[in-house]
């Protein structure tokens, strides 16, 4: 890797209150040497994206377990549409019914990790996928 660390915002968005995955997921890209920015609880779209703004970040892992997945990620992806967002990786995990997965992939969700998936599964994918723009 360059100089430069992969920047991941780790966000918690709606009502949910079960963040430990997140926290995980959170942990594990830090661990992998990834500058990460955990949100906290009850985010909403609109601050998700700023915080992604803000913090100049090459990609956002939402974690969804609420039920909520297809509104939350339209909304996001919305709100990164209208900010012209449109270099940041988007990705996510949580209780997502596989046949949902397609939906999100035409919102912009490059990868969706269902229950089952590793840490080392997710570090790798990312390490993968995100800030590796002069090689694609």
């Amino acid at each position: 890797m360059a100089d430069e660390r992969i920047r991941v915002v780790i966000a918690k968005p709606g009502l949910d209150g079960h963040d430990r995955g997140a926290k995980v997921v959170a942990r594990a890209l830090r661990d992998a040497g990834m500058e990460v920015v955990y949100t906290g609880l009850h985010q909403t779209p609109e601050q998700i994206v700023e915080t992604v703004v803000q913090e100049d970040a090459d990609a956002v892992g939402l974690s969804v377990l609420s039920g909520a997945h297809m509104t939350l990620f339209a909304r996001l992806a919305e709100l990164m549409r209208e900010r012209e967002v449109d270099d940041v990786v988007v990705f996510g995990g949580g209780i997502i019914p596989d046949e949902d997965i397609p939906e999100l992939e035409k919102l912009g969700v490059t990868k969706v990790f269902t229950p089952g998936a590793t840490t080392t599964d997710i570090v790798d994918w990312v390490r993968a996928n995100v800030g590796t723009p002069a090689d694609a």
